[in-house]
């Protein structure tokens, strides 16, 4: 089963902005990260990062179901293309489509000079982007006694 990317806009961002919150809850109560979680973001801050200069985002779409979203950011400047954030609904986890997402990602944005980050303490996000070639740079930042953000890139 594969997935496409449907570029939403302005209109649909309250539906994705709730997505976003449903689909990052569950890490919100794991780690306490208020500052900084998807799942505490504001609708408001969800619009201003709609607004931002070269911010797409997309639903993740297989049979017809909206499973997840992802937010792309392209500048096309030359700087890295970033994925922040990606998510699949629980629901639909476990079923190879946030690979598949970012697999089309790349294929419009192109595979190569892509950045992201994740909680380092989250093994299975970081076996799907290795998987994809993505690379830890080596930095780190401690954001808990608990909670880890680690940096990928991909080239």
């Amino acid at each position: 089963m594969s997935v496409i990317l449907q570029k939403a806009n302005r209109e649909d961002m309250r539906e994705l902005w709730q997505m976003q919150v449903d689909a990052f809850k569950g890490l919100l109560t794991k780690y306490h990260d208020h500052d900084m979680s998807p799942a505490a973001e504001s609708y408001e801050r969800i619009l201003q990062k709609f607004d931002f200069m070269g911010t797409t985002y997309f639903f993740i779409v297989a049979e017809g179901k909206r499973v997840g979203g992802i937010r792309i950011i392209d500048k096309k400047d030359g700087s890295r293309k970033r994925i922040s954030p990606i998510w699949i609904m629980p629901e639909f986890r476990n079923l190879g489509f946030a690979q598949q997402a970012i697999l089309e990602a790349e294929r419009i944005y192109g595979e190569d000079n892509w950045s992201l980050d994740t909680i380092l303490q989250e093994k299975g996000n970081l076996h799907l982007y290795e998987k994809l070639g993505y690379r830890q740079t080596g930095k780190i930042e401690k954001i808990s006694d608990i909670m880890d953000i680690v940096y990928y890139e991909k080239n």
